[in-house]
């Protein structure tokens, strides 16, 4: 990540109440991407291996959205459907990924600096 990726998402940090909606914690499962994702050939779904916290609801989706599982609009819909969320949470979606691609930076390398730092600016 060069110096100015790395202000970039920096300046994104003093900004984040301003950009969420107050709702109190939730549990979320802290690690939700395709592969803990089990989907049975029933139809059944099975979601493992947590690292569950109290936190934002939109990050679990955000994860979902970035390693995208199959079925993610119906996915996405059924949640919307059973527990509504705020106005606009799909724009937020990218704002939650933030954390997570900056975690592949530092464990991957490769563009996710990058690709954390312009994800920032689509919210500055």
């Amino acid at each position: 990540m060069t110096d100015e990726e790395a202000a970039t998402v920096e300046s994104l940090v003093g900004r984040l109440t301003d950009l969420l909606p107050d709702e109190p914690p939730s549990r979320v499962h802290g690690d939700l991407w395709n592969g803990n994702v089990l989907w049975g050939q029933d139809g059944q779904v099975w979601v493992i291996d947590p690292a569950a916290y109290g936190g934002h609801r939109e990050v679990d989706l955000a994860m979902l959205a970035m390693f995208g599982p199959p079925h993610l609009p119906r996915v996405l819909d059924a949640y919307d459907e059973a527990a509504p969320l705020a106005d606009d949470w799909e724009d937020r979606l990218g704002l939650h990924q933030v954390f997570p691609l900056l975690v592949h930076a530092c464990l991957f390398g490769g563009g996710y600096g990058a690709r954390a730092a312009e994800t920032a600016s689509r919210y500055l």
